[in-house]
């Protein structure tokens, strides 16, 4: 489903992708008008994803954008025109979500986007643009996996495969803010950042079934939440409970299923992007966002920056970052000056 993109005969500046794997390139396209049931947001700063650079480099088959296009999925700013149907909110009201860059819908490389209203949520008052703009997508897929497939109380002992990544720093918070004890793979470098999340720290090399008799008496963890694929999904499958639960947002390839089976567990996929590929479900991501503000403002929820700056002119620096491993947290892209 694409935007009505109508144009105003004003212009705005996007980070343009001509070529699969090319630079991008910044030029003038038409700003658009709202539909009924649409925004447009001035964009203030655009976060930068895995799934961007896929994207980017023409490798998600599930995930195609039409080129030339504007990538971006993520996105922060400020309302400045409603279509006629709106009524969740006003001009002037600061905005966060998960809103496009995908399946032909204009991305957050850009001054202005036009979104469906469904998607957005209010940013917390106490973040920052930079901060807001990091949050959606990882923060949905979290909240996807954990609360809506696998209903994770407290008292529960939930593995997070991939702690220290995207959705895993943002899925630690969530578990613990609903009060689950958790545990979090992750690789020896990582293991600081794990603790101070407040995750019990487990060196991904370490055997899983030693892990599991050090931890939990040999029982298993009652939900797994894998957010590394491969390797990792198969790990979870042997780490979880007897009838417990797993979950993945990873789970490409083949796995076998027996580990699973033999205990009487579930599985669970999560695909974050079929609400913006298909229309349905979005205002559940808009939902999603609005109880993530919740935590955010009560102090249970933040994310973890990477503190170098990016412009518009310089996103392609910004996925050079991503691509290479070493950043420090999410990378943003700042598209208006704060």
């Amino acid at each position: 489903m694409t935007n009505h993109l109508r144009p105003t005969g004003k212009t705005m500046q996007a980070a343009i992708l001509d070529v699969h794997g090319g630079a991008f390139r910044i030029g003038e396209v038409s700003l658009p008008e709202p539909g009924p049931d649409e925004v447009r947001v001035r964009i203030a700063a655009s976060g930068v994803n895995p799934l961007d650079i896929k994207i980017h480099l023409g490798q998600a088959a599930h995930a195609r954008h039409p080129l030339p296009a504007i990538l971006g999925l993520d996105l922060a700013g400020t309302i400045d025109a409603i279509g006629d149907r709106v009524t969740r909110f006003r001009l002037g009201d600061q905005v966060y979500g998960m809103t496009g860059g995908v399946g032909g819908i204009q991305g957050s490389l850009a001054e202005y986007a036009v979104v469906d209203a469904d998607l957005l949520a209010i940013k917390p008052v106490n973040l920052t643009m930079r901060e807001a703009a990091a949050l959606p997508l990882v923060a949905i897929t979290a909240w996807e996996g954990l609360v809506d497939r696998m209903a994770v109380k407290a008292g529960e002992t939930v593995l997070v495969q991939g702690g220290a990544g995207g959705v895993g720093h943002v899925a630690i918070q969530i578990a613990r803010a609903r009060g689950a004890k958790v545990f979090a793979t992750g690789s020896t470098g990582s293991r600081a950042a794990i603790k101070a999340l407040g995750a019990s720290f487990i060196d991904r090399d370490e055997p899983v079934s030693d892990y599991v008799a050090r931890l939990t008496d040999g029982i298993g963890f009652d939900r797994v939440y894998d957010t590394a694929g491969g390797p990792a999904l198969d790990a979870s499958f042997e780490a979880v409970r007897r009838f417990g639960h797993v979950a993945s947002c990873l789970g490409w390839g083949s796995h076998a299923l027996a580990p699973l089976s033999f205990k009487g567990a579930s599985y669970s996929g999560v695909f974050t992007l079929m609400p913006l590929l298909s229309g349905v479900g979005r205002r559940h991501h808009g939902a999603i966002l609005s109880a993530v503000t919740g935590l955010v403002e009560a102090g249970k929820l933040l994310p973890t920056l990477d503190p170098r700056r990016f412009t518009l002119s310089t996103a392609c620096d910004a996925h050079r970052v991503l691509k290479s491993a070493k950043g420090q947290g999410k990378v943003v892209v700042d598209v208006e000056n704060m």
